[in-house]
């Protein structure tokens, strides 16, 4: 049975949630503000947090930020009234694996907590190492030749995807789907910057891959 940390600062819709997640057959436990939602989100028992974005003492973006800054790994779906696209982009770019916009079907929101969890049911390694570099996903860490490299959350659940799918390659709307979350509407450019960032990070040099390697018109396969 899942457990979900519900964050929401509106009594009636924190109720509401968490009386329909409980008849789906999840545990729920409720945060009203955002600080409460970093001390509770820090436990390791959640396994999925659904995370407001309006909230008082620390927004969500604060408390996602926060969260993946300290190596929570748990899975974070952002509930915002915001429609601006950047703002919903700016969550992804934190941590947050999913965004739902508010006002949301209750169909809607289980069917993005169920794609959320499977996706974290995949078989992920605790800590990877290829060549030089060695990655904690745990930890959100990246080190190469024993040395740390900043990288954002963002890289890190991208490089997931690729040491997930190792030997095969992933198509630009694969890996949507995966790092950003089904129904994110950016272009082909950003994904590839993200990749070129990311292969700036682990390659020697970045522009003789050896372990992201680009598939001409398909898209780009790791091979570590």
């Amino acid at each position: 049975m899942a457990r979900i940390l519900v964050v929401e600062d509106e009594p009636a819709l924190s109720i509401c949630l968490a009386n329909d997640l409980k008849l789906e057959g999840y545990e729920v436990e409720v945060a009203g503000d955002g600080e409460t939602a970093i001390e509770k989100g820090r436990q390791p028992k959640f396994d999925l947090i659904l995370l407001d974005v309006m909230l008082p003492r620390k927004d969500g973006f604060e408390v996602c930020r926060e969260l993946r800054r300290a190596g929570v790994r748990t899975p974070i779906i952002l509930l915002t009234a915001r429609t601006q696209e950047a703002e919903k982009v700016l969550g992804l770019e934190l941590g947050a694996d999913d965004y739902v916009t508010k006002p949301f079907s209750p169909r809607e929101l289980r069917a993005r907590i169920k794609a959320a969890l499977r996706r974290t049911a995949a078989v992920v390694p605790r800590t990877y190492q290829f060549g030089d570099v060695e990655v904690d996903f745990q930890r959100c860490q990246l080190r190469r030749r024993g040395k740390a490299v900043e990288v954002t959350p963002l890289e890190l659940k991208l490089l997931e995807a690729f040491v997930c799918s190792r030997g095969r390659t992933l198509t630009r709307a694969q890996l949507l789907d995966q790092v950003w979350g089904p129904g994110t509407f950016i272009t082909d450019r950003v994904v590839d910057n993200h990749i070129t960032r990311l292969r700036q990070k682990i390659e020697a040099p970045p522009g003789e891959p050896r372990y992201l390697v680009s598939v001409r018109g398909i898209g780009d396969r790791f091979d570590g």
